[in-house]
């Protein structure tokens, strides 16, 4: 059984310096445990096509998370430490079931409070399919070169391009220079996307953007950030599934975003000459891609 303390948690930007028990909630700006709470583990069908293919992604729901995003889709999960406790040798056996089951990759949402037990684990255990690191971009660079070798395909999203923006949503000061570190060193770790014969991804970066309401030119300013900072073949995924889930205390955020919005800023992608990646359709944006949680 792992024994895990943090002192002084400094694993994300907010560097808040909380001490962390293994299994009761902390202080600081998480309040988490380091022990990870899983909310699901199971076979996944909606992410982008070169990550789910025919056999779906493994992935695993951590609960928690290191920003509060009012428009996150996954709330029930990511304002509090839920579901079943694990440390690194129960994590090892959730990727060992995932992995008999014929899914591509195992697929790590949220990972970020809880890298010291995920690291743990992948030394012990490397799966023989990709591992993807599926995060909100909000990382510190130090912390990241610690999953060096471990992490197969990072998934990061790239959600501001407008500072007052990423505090106004998301208590996340200074996202875009963040997050545009934290991606140059995802790239730098595992490059752009490699695909098999089979098409599915195997090792790269991808990054993915949420269109919000009313937000075009934080939209803009995101690609514009990629197009300008990363290299010229990384793949982005454009997403429209953005829709309100009653959490919004900002007007603008309280309908999903028009067909024309999505048309702009599509546009303005291919402008750039970003042509590798995907686009969602419109209907998307749907509670019913929400997957069910086990909270425990």
């Amino acid at each position: 059984m792992d024994n895990f303390l943090i002192e002084r948690c400094s694993l994300c930007p907010h560097n808040c310096k909380a001490k962390r028990l293994d299994r009761e909630f902390g202080e600081g700006f998480c309040g988490l445990p380091v022990l990870p709470g899983i909310c699901r583990a199971d076979k996944h069908m909606w992410e982008e096509p070169n990550i789910s293919g025919i056999n779906g992604s493994g992935t695993i729901f951590f609960s928690g998370c290191v920003l509060r995003c009012e428009f996150c889709q996954n709330s029930e999960i990511s304002r509090r430490h839920c579901g079943k406790t694990v440390d690194s040798n129960g994590l090892i056996e959730i990727i060992k079931e995932l992995e008999a089951t014929g899914i591509h990759n195992i697929n790590l949402v949220s990972p970020t409070p809880y890298y010291p037990v995920i690291v743990k684990a992948l030394q012990k255990y490397k799966p023989s399919i990709p591992v993807v690191c599926n995060t909100s971009g909000y990382e510190r660079v130090e912390t990241l070169r610690a999953l060096e070798g471990l992490i197969d395909i990072y998934l990061p999203d790239f959600k501001y391009s407008d500072n007052a923006l990423a505090v106004k949503y998301s208590q996340a000061p200074d996202y875009p220079k963040i997050a545009l570190n934290a991606i140059k060193e995802m790239v730098r770790q595992v490059g752009t996307p490699v695909h098999g014969e089979d098409g599915m991804m195997k090792k790269g970066v991808m990054v993915r953007h949420l269109i919000l309401p009313d937000s075009l030119e934080n939209s803009y300013g995101v690609l514009d950030m990629i197009a300008d900072n990363l290299p010229e073949d990384i793949y982005v995924s454009l997403m429209a599934q953005y829709f309100p889930t009653g959490n919004e205390t900002h007007g603008e955020l309280k309908r999903k975003i028009t067909a024309e919005e999505y048309e702009k800023v599509s546009g303005y992608m291919l402008l750039l000459g970003l042509e590798n990646g995907f686009v969602q359709e419109l209907v998307s944006s749907s509670k019913s891609y929400v997957p069910s949680w086990d909270l425990l």
